[in-house]
Parts: C-alpha cells; structure tokens; sequence
C-alpha cells in the first residue's frame, strides 16, 4: 500500500472502542508502516450514553452504556503516548463524538478537552432508536427505510447546526447496512437535506469525511461518493478529512487510495488533518 505513502487515517477505533479490541500499539506501527503522514486513533464517545445504564432508568434499547469511562481510558491513553511517535508519524489524538446534538451540554465536555487534536461528528443512530448496525432489515419495506434515512439526514442536518466538531464522519452512513441487507434506496430524494447539512458544515468551518470502509467490506463505494464530496466544494466547502474507519491493525490505511481518488474527482487538490483542532493540509 505504498500508494497512500505521505496521506493520512483519521478515523480508527482501538480496544477502548466497544466494538474493537485492537492494540493501540499495532495500530500505531501499521500506520508507521504504510508511510502515512497523520494518523489519529478515534474511539467511540456515545453521548447520549455518557452515564451507566441506571442513570437512563433502565432503558433497554441499547446493549452498552458508560462511555464516559471510555472517553477518558482512550483519550488518556493516547494523549499520553504522543510524543514517543514523534518524528515517526504525526499521531493524533481523536475521538468520535456520537449524536451530538442530542446532548448538547456533554459534548460541550469534550469539546473543551485540551488533550484532543481532533473530533469526529458522526450520527449512529436516532433518537430512542438502536444503531444502525444492530436494526433488523429482514422485514423492513423500502418505505420504512426510506423514512428511517429521511430521520437520519434530518439528524445529521442538527448535528451539522451545533457545529462544534471538526469533520463530519460518513455522511451516507446507513448505506453501509442498506446495501449489505439488499435494501435499494435512492439518497437523491433528501438531497434538499443534505444540501443544508453541507451548507452548514462549509459555513461552520468545518471539513467532510471521505470514509473508506465500503471499499473493504463490499459496498464498492465511498461513504460518501464523490456526488455530496462535489456538493459540499459546491456550497462552499473546502476540508476534507480521509479515514478508514478501521477496527483492526490489518485495516487501518483500507480505502485511503479510492477515497482520495474521490477527492480529487470533486475538485480538491488537498486533504487537511487537524491538531489541537487547528486544520494542517496535505497535497493529494
């Protein structure tokens, strides 16, 4: 993979991710590897399940609550080994901060944290409503999931407003499941959506994640594709952040290449990492 040599990863998880058990380490040394230029380790932070399940009364919609400790065992962690990598790599201290705009006043916390290069906007799921990753799709009509990703642009359309992270995390995220489960939906129906969630993005200053996940896991694209990376240099736009969104040492740099690739057909000539938030760019 000499061919992303000199790039950047922005969007990895480690094994203080819920859904990862990855060494921190290995991961570090694979982006050392591949001869990436900035590579940031980005942990889940749920923040609409900040607390422990008994401060939600109970709710059993989710499988997994607390990420406050999680916030604080990832960012601690990294933070602390920055400088062991100096002169190797820029790494980069991150987080993905999930559902934002639900709660406000805790994610104002991280957003205060000092010790965090970059953040990561990203919505997994509605409100009172499970990720998008554990729904059944075995007997949901085109017309429910139509409506379930009509909510989800209405979201990102919020968290866009509140504005307080630096790059927006897969756009298209639910495609990532629509298509694994056979479910054809046309995103040109909410257009009008996501042309105000860009237009916010572009106004606020902030960047677009490139993620490069569907690549690897058979999706055969982009999340998103070069049409909303060309929609968001059109509304004004002029950051973009790549990542891979891996969660394993084997993943991290996957679909680097064919984002970038992306990138470059929307008309940008450079990517940008950020560190302590403040945006770096690099030439593609």
């Amino acid at each position: 993979m000499t061919y992303i040599k000199g790039m950047e990863d922005l969007h990895t998880h480690s094994r203080f991710s819920v859904d990862s058990d990855a060494d921190v380490f290995e991961m570090i040394e694979k982006a050392v590897s591949l001869g990436l230029k900035a590579y940031a380790i980005t942990d889940h932070c749920e923040v609409n399940r900040w607390y422990t399940e008994e401060y939600y009364g109970g709710t059993k919609i989710y499988p997994y609550f607390d990420f406050k400790g999680d916030y604080e065992r990832s960012v601690s962690f990294i933070s602390g080994i920055k400088e062991r990598y100096k002169g190797r790599i820029e790494l980069l201290c991150g987080i993905e901060l999930g559902q934002a705009q639900e709660e406000p006043e805790i994610a104002q916390i991280v957003v205060d944290d000092k010790r965090i290069d970059f953040i990561l906007g990203s919505v997994h799921q509605l409100p009172k409503t499970e990720d998008f990753a554990f729904l059944e799709y075995g007997e949901m009509t085109r017309a429910e999931a139509e409506d379930l990703l009509e909510r989800y642009f209405k979201e990102i359309d919020r968290l866009c407003a509140w504005g307080k992270f630096d790059s927006l995390a897969h756009l298209t995220y639910p495609l990532r499941y629509y298509i694994k489960n056979g479910i054809e939906v046309d995103t040109a129906k909410f257009d009008g959506i996501i042309e105000s969630a860009l237009k916010r993005l572009s106004e606020n200053g902030k960047a677009l994640e490139i993620n490069g996940s569907g690549i690897r896991q058979g999706a055969g694209m982009t999340f998103p594709t070069v049409k909303y990376a060309k929609m968001f240099r059109d509304v004004g736009g002029e950051m973009i952040t790549l990542g891979s969104d891996a969660h394993y040492a084997k993943d991290v740099g996957a679909g680097i290449y064919e984002a970038a690739k992306e990138v470059k057909a929307a008309g940008f000539d450079k990517v940008v990492y950020f560190k302590e938030r403040k945006p770096i760019f690099i030439d593609i």
